[in-house]
């Protein structure tokens, strides 16, 4: 008995209506000058990263463009008055592409916008100067072009008379070359833009939530856009890769207009235009997870009811493209993609999308394809799945459709917005505004510190690092005891390793102590203002370094070292006086910061077995003042209450108030809110308050540290037993030094990722 096809009754009512985004997308700037014209902003870009970056450019177009052999062509001597053999032996000899030289120049001037941006403390100078980058980008493209052009013709011209075959040779070179602009430019925009997105995802946007913090991703998002080099955002190839191969003729059905145009209606359809105006509506096209909440992606899947909406309104939207007589154009674009790596540029793009449609433009595609000495078997394939597509496959289609017209809007949209960001921009390229412009304050000048001027190179600010042996006295004694020389253990696993790690930061020796090394980092004029965190991660560096070699040597049956350290920060220069030749360097910062690298035995011995992940203490011994503070009667009275402070300080790292607010102007630091059931967080030592901050550090390009810093209130303790009575309203600062501190902080981020 055959079996009865089965129906199911639809609901009568309507889909439901999820909720939808709306995004318009916009450049806005603030507290920014205007320059000279009070139109636009003055903005001078580096004169030797511009000059490579034309370079580069260029590279790219006669790579793309295949005219390199023409630039290493020699052409035949004539005389001197020849002003096209002259512009030809002009023409640049051009080395092979160096994609690693050309990242290395955009991480450079990128890098120096956002050090810009984050010493005047305005996120809108970043936007305007990775602006001025892409305006220089986009109209030296154009410019390269025109000017290879014109040395390629030089070259032709030089040829005539003299050799004849290899003259029209070059004219076929040439004329291709010409022809061919478009996609040479495309080829070339897109080698730049997957540069730029390389050094956004590499090092960029981590320096960027470094030094500013969490900014808007709507705005960044906007640099992203794959049509942000192209002319108009208008290019099938560009189109077929990355969103739908829209038509570009004015009886296509699908073209991107019209799209836009069935979209708007089948939320208007929906219910979603009632209560807002068309120029709202819009704004839903503009955010691409809309197509996924609504259609979702035409699997087939009804397990849930929100499965089941999404499918009604599928059915709603492949019915509207059905009716609109467009869903075969749609089948057939998506059909053709696959197809233009083997038939293009024989075949034009849009041909061969039609090819697959219409019987007399497949036959002429097929004669084609035949004279090019091309397989139409693939060709024939498509035009087969594209007559038998129906029912579920269509909706796939019909899905993605929606989704990738979303796509394509949004970045449209940007790229519309990019547009007016950029006729805002005035590169200033002339000597006289230049000055004009610095006279009153008004220009954006981006330069790497290699650029910049040495009169610059004044230091304004240091900080101190003080790395202190813990009972180094005792530690001697005991090598002594054993037949060991001291002088060189020391040296071997404690200053030496140090030294090595000091290049990498920048970092001064200042001198030794014999148990202890000084180090100082030096902040000078023009330079990223990073020295406080730098000096953080120098920090946690050592600690992590010195613990590799206790290893070594328990393994070696030699004694362990264990160090304290201080890091104090000086708004001001450092002093120096001459002892014959050497500078010895005068600095508050060097006092501090022994203070705070410093251990106190009675407070050790008491700490020792309830310290937990925290290697940093302070408490204060006495009384006097409210809730435990110092009487408020000037310096004796803050220097009498650091005599009475008494500090905890093994294998820590503990930083000066003074050091902590600088390091919160130097990157963004976060609050984070630990947890105090992990082990080792709480303890009769520890603040209740657990306050903690995150933060992010730049160290080299691509290079970043994550710190956290443990900020608490120092106890007054009594000074018999050293029980503590009451906590102060003051405070001490530890950078975490302890692996179990980061493991933590990754496993709440873990816990509290989206899954």
């Amino acid at each position: 008995m055959p079996k009865l096809p089965i129906f199911r009754l639809r609901s009568a009512e309507p889909p439901t209506r999820p909720d939808l985004q709306y995004y318009g997308l916009t450049l806005a700037f603030s507290d920014l000058k205007l320059g000279v014209d009070n139109l636009r902003y003055d903005v001078f870009l580096s004169p030797r990263i511009t000059a490579d970056l034309s370079f580069h450019l260029a590279r790219y177009i006669c790579r793309f463009g295949e005219v390199e052999s023409l630039f290493e062509m020699d052409v035949p001597s004539a005389p001197a008055q020849n002003k096209f053999i002259r512009a030809a032996e002009a023409a640049p000899k051009l080395r092979k592409p160096d994609p690693a030289d050309l990242k290395t120049l955009l991480v450079s001037i990128h890098l120096a916008i956002l050090n810009r941006a984050k010493s005047e403390g305005n996120p809108s100078i970043d936007v305007l100067g990775r602006l001025a980058v892409l305006k220089f980008i986009r109209t030296e493209l154009q410019a390269q072009f025109v000017r290879i052009l014109e040395q390629c013709r030089a070259k032709t011209k030089a040829l005539e008379g003299v050799r004849q075959m290899k003259m029209m040779q070059t004219q076929e070179l040439v004329s291709s070359f010409q022809i061919r602009k478009k996609i040479i430019l495309r080829r070339a925009g897109q080698e730049m833009f997957r540069l730029l997105r390389e050094i956004e995802k590499d090092t960029l946007a981590r320096t960027r939530r470094s030094l500013l913090g969490e900014l808007p991703a709507v705005c960044y998002r906007l640099f992203l856009n794959p049509l942000i080099l192209t002319e108009d955002g208008r290019d099938d190839y560009l189109c077929a890769e990355h969103y739908y191969m829209f038509g570009n003729f004015d009886k296509d059905p699908d073209r991107f207009p019209s799209l836009r145009q069935f979209a708007l209606n089948f939320l208007r359809e929906l219910g979603y235009g009632e209560s807002i105006d068309d120029e709202h509506l819009e704004q839903a096209l503009n955010v691409p997870e809309n197509a996924d909440t609504l259609v979702g992606t035409g699997s087939g899947e009804d397990s849930t009811p929100e499965d089941r909406q999404r499918k009604d309104r599928l059915d709603i939207w492949t019915r509207m493209l059905l009716r609109e007589g467009v869903l075969l154009n749609v089948v057939a674009s998506y059909e053709a993609v696959p197809l233009l790596a083997e038939y293009a540029p024989k075949v034009n793009p849009q041909q061969l999308k039609n090819a697959l449609i219409f019987r007399e433009e497949a036959a002429r595609v097929e004669k084609i394809v035949g004279e090019s000495r091309l397989h139409p078997d693939r060709l024939f394939a498509a035009i087969g799945r594209v007559a038998s597509c129906r029912g579920s496959e269509r909706s796939r289609f019909a899905a993605r459709l929606l989704r990738d017209l979303i796509c394509y809007h949004r970045d449209l949209r940007g790229l519309e917005a990019l547009s007016v960001g950029f006729d805002s921009i005035n590169l200033v390229s002339d000597d006289k505004v230049r000055k004009l412009s610095t006279l009153n304050s008004m220009l954006y000048e981006f330069l790497p510190p290699e650029d910049q001027k040495p009169a610059e190179d004044r230091v304004v600010h240091h900080v101190i690092l003080k790395a202190d042996v813990r009972d180094s006295s005792r530690l001697t004694r005991s090598l002594m005891e054993k037949g060991m020389n001291a002088a060189s253990y020391f040296s071997l696993n404690f200053y030496d390793p140090v030294n090595k790690l000091l290049a990498k930061y920048g970092a001064t020796k200042v001198f030794l102590e014999g148990d202890a090394i000084i180090v100082a980092l030096l902040e000078r004029e023009g330079e990223t203002m990073l020295s406080v965190g730098r000096t953080c991660v120098l920090a946690w560096e050592v600690v992590s370094l010195l613990h590799e070699y206790n290893q070594l040597l328990e393994r070696s049956g030699l004694p362990q070292m264990e160090v304290g350290l201080g890091i104090a920060y000086q708004d001001s220069a450092p002093l120096y006086l001459m002892d014959g030749e050497h500078r010895i360097m005068i600095s508050d910062a060097i006092n501090e910061s022994d203070r705070l690298s410093s251990c106190n035995k009675r407070v050790r011995k008491k700490l020792a077995p309830d310290v937990g992940v925290f290697q940093v203490y302070s408490v204060q011994i006495g009384g006097g003042g409210n809730n435990g503070t110092s009487p408020n009667d000037g310096a004796n009275a803050e220097a009498g209450i650091e005599e009475m402070r008494l500090n905890y300080n093994v294998g820590g790292i503990c930083l000066s108030e003074a050091a902590f607010h600088k390091l919160q102007q130097e990157i963004s630091l976060s609050p984070w809110e630990a947890n105090p059931r992990e082990p080792g967080f709480a303890g009769p030592w520890v603040d209740e308050q657990h306050e903690f901050f995150v933060g992010t550090v730049p160290i080299a390009n691509g290079v970043f540290r994550k710190i956290a810093i443990r900020k608490s209130r120092i106890a007054q303790v009594d000074v018999r037993d050293l029980s503590i009575l009451q906590w102060t309203g003051r405070y001490y600062y530890e950078v975490c030094a302890n692996p179990a501190v980061y493991a933590a902080l990754s496993s709440e981020k873990s816990a509290s990722a989206p899954r």
